[in-house]
């Protein structure tokens, strides 16, 4: 970079199913400094338009970014971690030339839908090679992308009129804002609104990936028809667990929560004792994100049921912001997870 060129500021949006997040951040010498923040959310009536329509959702996009104030027109975005297929390839006495071909026909195996329709990527994770230098093991991270998904989301930027500079996969996002450089083995707990995602990470890749169809939605409508209450009341009452009458021991967890999120806790289960068995490997601790990590209690009760360490994670960590906003900033980081990982992308 010449002394003359300014610093630019880079977006991340992440498109939700009921919400939309946005985060503008820019590199100052060594320092990641956050401009400015905004986010939108919706009820369920506005699921149908947000992933359908192209032009409501560039229009709620610009909306946030106008009243944000951010100024910078290059976006990063992510693809919804239960849309994208990854997996890891074990490639055994390949050429550094067959790679790619090797790569295309394990992906035949393992990818469910016709190879045409995807939009396929890999890493290398590792290798072994013999004298000659021929890759005797090789472990490749693929992930394939329908190309109507990525289509869209191609469509909604154009029509927000920004430079969707990157398209990724929540995953790696995640991994970015919550992970870092930490290399140790823990799995990340993406609670949104319809889904969770469960991910396992080992030295910085994603091993495993599961998704379940429970989220922050599922519990609001417990809640609603358990008090008889609206969905707006009732995702109220979700936060205000810790004060009313759902309270419960500490470390303990309503009834009809625990009941509501029992099978999040057990695909939790299986993916670590999965990954284990698959790998012998013991994933150290969980990391929780998405706004349903705020719900009283949750840490402290699936560290007792998993009896391992588990935390929120704090996506700000390596962002400068003012200090005075630190209670706010903490208070909807675990909901920014993904745009904030997205703005990191390009200040690397």
């Amino acid at each position: 970079m010449g002394f003359f060129t300014p610093a630019r500021s880079y977006l991340g949006v992440d498109v939700g199913s009921t919400s939309i997040k946005l985060v503008e951040l820019k590199k100052e010498g060594k320092v990641i400094r956050l401009l400015t923040y905004g986010f939108s959310e919706q009820n369920n009536s506005g699921q149908t338009d947000w992933q359908n329509n192209s032009a409501v959702t560039a229009g709620i996009i610009n909306k946030i970014r106008d009243e944000a104030g951010a100024g910078s027109n290059n976006a990063v975005s992510a693809l919804p971690t239960f849309s994208v297929f990854s997996s890891v390839l074990n490639l055994s006495n390949v050429s550094k030339k067959d790679i790619s071909a090797a790569v295309h026909w394990e992906a035949k195996k393992v990818i469910p839908l016709p190879l045409e329709d995807m939009i396929l990527d890999w890493k290398q994770i590792d290798e072994e090679t013999d004298k000659k230098g021929v890759k005797k093991n090789l472990r490749v991270l693929l992930t394939g992308a329908p190309r109507t998904l990525v289509k869209k989301y191609i469509e909604i930027f154009k029509e927000a009129r920004l430079n969707l500079l990157s398209l990724e996969t929540e995953t790696f996002s995640l991994i970015r804002s919550l992970v870092g450089n930490d290399k140790s083995t823990v799995m990340i707990v993406e609670f949104g609104a319809s889904t969770t995602d469960v991910s396992i990470i080992d030295k910085g890749i994603p091993m495993l990936n599961r998704s379940i169809d429970v989220g922050g939605v599922t519990i609001t409508k417990a809640l609603g028809r358990h008090a008889g209450i609206d969905d707006e009341k009732a995702e109220q009452l979700k936060y205000d667990l810790g004060i009313s009458q759902f309270k419960e021991q500490d470390g303990e967890m309503p009834k009809l929560v625990s009941d509501t999120i029992a099978p999040i806790v057990n695909e939790i289960k299986y993916a670590i004792n999965l990954f284990q068995n698959k790998n012998n490997q013991k994933t150290e601790k969980v990391i929780l994100s998405g706004g349903s990590t705020m719900l009283p209690n949750l840490v402290k009760y699936l560290g007792k049921i998993l009896d391992m360490k588990v935390l929120i994670g704090d996506p700000w960590a390596r962002v400068s912001y003012p200090e005075e906003l630190r209670p706010l900033l903490q208070e909807i980081g675990p909901r920014m997870s993904v745009a904030i990982g997205l703005a990191l992308r390009e200040l690397e």
